[in-house]
């Protein structure tokens, strides 16, 4: 398709993160291991949740998604991350770029999801303990587990979809080191107008309207703990949702705070993408075994019985 003498071109240069090539070489090293640390924290939390049969509940199957989602959307954006930190030519096809948009979409609201399903199953079990397998029974608790990943899909399928349509003419420069939908709509040089009330709609859904739903159930939560008599009973109801808490803070907070700034690709925003899309999704795996006692516990068994197979 031609406008006049402009012709739309066929890919994006990311500019990333640092032009300088030792900085670069050092980057490299450090999100590839961030990336390798993810992959197996993640896959082990899974592989215990689903080898240990005490963990076969609703909150270790929230669990188990949130460390799949992880798995995904690091997957989504650091390969292509470190392939950029190694090449001069740091581009990414129309088509890649769309592609990584609906991952991100699909990843990134799939979790804001399951982390909002997650407070709501420690709002059951503290604030109503005896009740608690009455409320969150296993029809309920699938049903917000899989409308989590129905409403990521719905959600990138509506966004992508009216991205398609935009128009891209001369070279277009995104400011960051990933495609994400508030880098590209400014590059348009089509009518966005049906795409910025999509992404708005979005981001109060997946954004302001999951973490509308945590900090009630945390509001409760919280209630409830400082109405309990004893010391160590206040204790151990802050224990159960401790590390919920620590991911949902390190997830939400970075995740709004990237997509309320202006898109600059300034060093403060670079932090913050970077947080909620490459550091939080390779420490969920160590917050839920260094707090919960219950990994702990269903790993050391899991790594016996591997060790008793093994000298078999």
């Amino acid at each position: 398709m031609a406008l006049g003498n402009h012709s739309t071109i066929t890919e994006f240069l990311l500019l990333g993160l640092s032009a300088h090539p030792n900085i670069r070489a050092l980057l490299f090293v450090l999100f590839l291991g961030t990336y390798l640390l993810t992959m197996m924290g993640n896959l082990m939390l899974l592989l215990v949740i689903r080898a240990d049969s005490c963990l076969h509940t609703p909150m270790y199957f929230f669990l188990s998604h949130l460390s799949f989602v992880d798995l995904c959307f690091s997957s989504v954006i650091v390969p292509k991350m470190l392939e950029n930190l190694l090449s001069q030519r740091k581009t990414i096809s129309v088509e890649g770029c769309l592609a990584q948009v609906f991952f991100v979409f699909v990843t990134a609201g799939t979790e804001a999801c399951l982390l909002s399903g997650m407070a709501y199953d420690r709002h059951a079990a503290i604030c109503r303990p005896l009740l608690y397998g009455q409320i969150i029974g296993k029809q309920l608790y699938m049903h917000l587990v899989w409308g989590s990943w129905g409403l990521g899909f719905l959600d990138a399928l509506i966004n992508v979809l009216l991205a398609v349509n935009m128009v891209f003419f001369e070279a277009k420069i995104i400011h960051h080191y990933s495609c994400e939908m508030p880098s590209l709509l400014p590059l348009s040089c089509s009518d966005i107008s049906r795409s910025l009330i999509a992404l708005l709609c979005s981001t109060l859904l997946h954004g302001l309207g999951t973490f509308l739903l945590v900090f009630l159930s945390y509001t409760r939560i919280i209630s409830t703990i400082l109405s309990i008599s004893s010391t160590s009973g206040r204790s151990k109801a802050f224990s159960t949702c401790s590390a919920h808490l620590t991911a949902v803070t390190l997830y939400c907070g970075s995740g709004l705070l990237r997509h309320l700034m202006p898109n600059s690709g300034s060093p403060i925003e670079l932090i913050f993408s970077v947080q909620y899309t490459v550091v939080t999704p390779m420490l969920n795996p160590l917050i839920y075994n260094l707090k919960n006692k219950e990994v702990k516990v269903a790993l050391k068994r899991t790594l016996e019985k591997y060790l008793q197979y093994t000298r078999r």
